[in-house]
């Protein structure tokens, strides 16, 4: 990829964005255009359109969305479908009509069947039905795959697909109603710890399996794709290992220092069974992750205590 090639990440504030963002800056991109969504509403087509008129993007890296946990997810269906719809069809269309020739769509490892063979291979897309609990989201990261797969097919774009399995790291979303299970673990693990509970709830039975990466991970292999040309297709990325949600717990419980018991609530839904993502595509290539689990957890509870916990940060250090 040319080093001055003006690359667009789209929701550079978000988890995924800024990692790009920091990325390519440490590899020496110059030519980084961000838009916040005051600045560009990324739902407005005219705007879309407008921006990519005037800017001569050379690369889109297509992060925005919106995203959440089960209870997002599963309360708020309608909005997850249309925002990500109009979000990945402006976004595509637009970089097409302005020339753009290679984009990268980010997508979810919940674009799967729930009751998939494991590990996760790609060809396993749309064989069975989805998760129910987040099927909305799924349809629309599905229908932003098949739009970089079709670009392709009718225009000679250079369109890819990434789907990273799940994300956690600098940046994350800790709002306990919208928020994936490692973040919300980490908040409620340390919010235990400075209460002095006795135990920590964990929503389902703890026994689903879950492959976590970090996010700089992802951000170092998109640009792993981007400068050996990978010029279509889709592919998965991960780390090719998974651990119980009740591993998870106890990781995070460690890494934090609480000390306390975890209790299992089973009314609450355990979503897919296990989810574990084949990584073998990106590996016969020559690009695997190299951030550790705990690791990965201890740089991001470093992160959340420094920005996130307030005044809660100097009880941690008493």
């Amino acid at each position: 990829m040319n080093q001055q090639a003006r690359i667009f990440v789209a929701g550079h504030r978000g988890m995924v964005g800024s990692a790009l963002v920091r990325q390519l800056t440490a590899a020496g991109y110059p030519n980084v255009v961000t838009r916040s969504h005051a600045e560009l509403d990324l739902t407005d087509q005219a705007a879309v359109q407008r921006f990519f008129e005037t800017e001569r993007i050379d690369v889109v890296l297509l992060a925005a969305a919106r995203v959440g946990g089960i209870l997002a997810n599963a309360t708020r269906p309608a909005e997850f479908i249309y925002q990500n719809l109009v979000i990945e069809a402006n976004v595509i269309h637009a970089a097409y009509r302005a020339q753009v020739e290679r984009l990268v769509f980010f997508g979810s490892s919940c674009i799967y069947p729930k009751q998939c063979p494991q590990p996760i291979r790609e060809e396993y897309l749309l064989t069975s039905p989805l998760e129910p609990t987040n099927d909305a989201y799924a349809i629309a990261k599905i229908a932003g795959v098949k739009l970089c797969d079709a670009y392709n097919r009718q225009y000679n774009t250079q369109y890819v697909a990434l789907m990273p399995t799940n994300l956690y790291g600098p940046n994350d979303n800790y709002d306990l109603t919208s928020s994936h299970v490692l973040p919300a673990l980490l908040r409620k693990a340390h919010e235990a710890r400075l209460g002095g509970a006795a135990s920590l709830t964990v929503w389902g039975s703890g026994t689903p399996r879950r492959e976590f990466l970090h996010v700089d991970d992802l951000a170092a292999a998109t640009l792993f794709m981007l400068e050996h040309n990978v010029t279509e297709g889709l592919f998965n990325v991960g780390v090719g290992e998974d651990l119980s949600i009740r591993e998870l717990a106890e990781c995070i419980c460690k890494v934090v220092g609480f000390e306390g018991e975890l209790v299992f609530d089973a009314s609450k839904p355990d979503g897919t069974p296990r989810k574990l993502l084949d990584v073998s595509r990106l590996a016969q290539m020559g690009w695997h992750a190299t951030i550790g689990l705990e690791e990965g957890i201890a740089a991001t509870y470093r992160e959340f205590v420094e920005l996130h916990a307030g005044s809660s940060a100097a009880a941690l250090q008493a």
